[in-house]
């Protein structure tokens, strides 16, 4: 099989796409890949280091006021559009698979024209432009949500899961707390904001380590590695006990997960179907600072099951936090019940699922 695969600007993007190439890699070692992202996107750099072939161009979003910048963008995308019918015609695949970004709009709406079957695949709630732009062009679209299947063509909607989740759910973890310096028998809180941190979390969360100081339970606090500095500055005068740890980052996260026994974070899609994957009880803040406040929507599907609780960034305090994790840690029932429930909403082959789906395009 000869596929091509696009998606870029964020890891939401980038990660669920190369999960799908390790699957199809895996079932199929002959198979050809290749991946067309923006020249300065994030897989310009995360792609190429994984040994994958890649190729860019040059594309750039919308602005959503009048910008005469809207103008450029239209050339962009065109001039784009060409680039990928070029890329197309070279490589000959035969599947094209867009898993969001601006770039992915190029690239598949150019297999679409140029008669190549296409799918896409929709991480979020809420539907970004991108795909709502090509859900009209493409054969299928496989999505996680169901929150997502009133807003495309219901004739084309396959439910997937996020590639990611399978990763999640086959890792093998020998981790141990005792790295931390911490105890394998006593429940743990991991609170992370993202890979580059999350200021109104990490203030939170220094706010309420005096009173997790005083806890059963302990407390893995992430920071990101940009945030580090000025959190341990802030944390200078405050005593940190020896149930909790402060890091810069986590290098091995997947593995780290499955001896969680509930997390503190965002809920971006690729950190949910993680999260799902493994079953893990959450306290969701989502990010206000995203497009259709999607990350409300997406935390929203877990606390409707009872797979999560939300707190929303303008009610976090630490005294809030504390709140929710007392009454989440304190309660071995309530945490198995949500773990329960986050692991019914897992698809631990969701890789699987969406190789399938392309698969089937493959055969028409």
């Amino acid at each position: 099989m000869r596929l091509m695969v696009s998606g870029g600007g964020t890891g939401g993007h980038i990660y669920p796409a190369l999960a799908l190439i390790k699957a199809l890699k895996k079932r199929d070692p002959d198979a050809q890949v290749m991946y067309v992202g923006s020249e300065r996107g994030l897989e310009s750099t995360i792609v190429p280091a994984k040994g994958i072939p890649f190729q860019s161009t040059r594309i750039q979003g919308f602005k959503r006021s009048l910008s005469l910048e809207n103008f450029k963008t239209v050339y962009l995308f065109l001039k784009s559009v060409h680039e990928a019918k070029k890329m197309i015609r070279d490589f000959k695949p035969d599947v094209v698979v867009g898993t969001g970004g601006y770039v992915s709009g190029a690239v598949v709406y150019a297999a679409s024209r140029l008669h190549v079957p296409t799918m896409i695949h929709e991480q979020n709630s809420v539907v970004g432009m991108t795909n709502k732009f090509l859900s009209r062009y493409v054969d299928k679209i496989a999505y996680v949500f169901d929150a997502a299947v009133d807003q495309l063509p219901a004739n084309k909607m396959v439910k997937t899961g996020n590639p990611r989740a399978q990763e999640a759910a086959e890792i093998v973890s020998h981790f141990q707390w005792d790295e931390y310096g911490l105890h394998d028998d006593v429940p743990t809180l991991l609170i992370f904001g993202g890979s580059q941190g999350a200021l109104k979390i990490n203030s939170a969360t220094v706010a309420a380590i005096p009173a997790f100081n005083q806890r059963n339970y302990q407390v893995v606090f992430v920071t990101g590695q940009k945030r580090y500095d000025g959190v341990m500055d802030q944390l200078k005068n405050v005593q940190v006990a020896d149930n909790v740890v402060v890091k810069p980052y986590i290098p091995n996260m997947p593995e780290v997960l499955p001896r969680v026994a509930a997390i503190v974070g965002r809920a971006g899609a690729t950190s949910l179907a993680e999260i799902t994957a493994d079953g893990i009880p959450s306290i969701l803040i989502p990010s206000p600072y995203v497009t259709a406040d999607h990350q409300t929507k997406n935390a929203k599907s877990l606390v409707d099951v009872g797979a999560a609780e939300m707190i929303t960034e303008a009610d976090l305090s630490g005294t809030t936090l504390v709140a929710k994790a007392d009454q989440l840690m304190n309660d071995d029932a309530l945490r198995q019940d949500m773990a329960s429930a986050s692991k019914h909403l897992g698809v631990p082959d969701a890789a699987d699922r969406v190789l399938d789906v392309v698969l089937s395009l493959q055969q028409k």
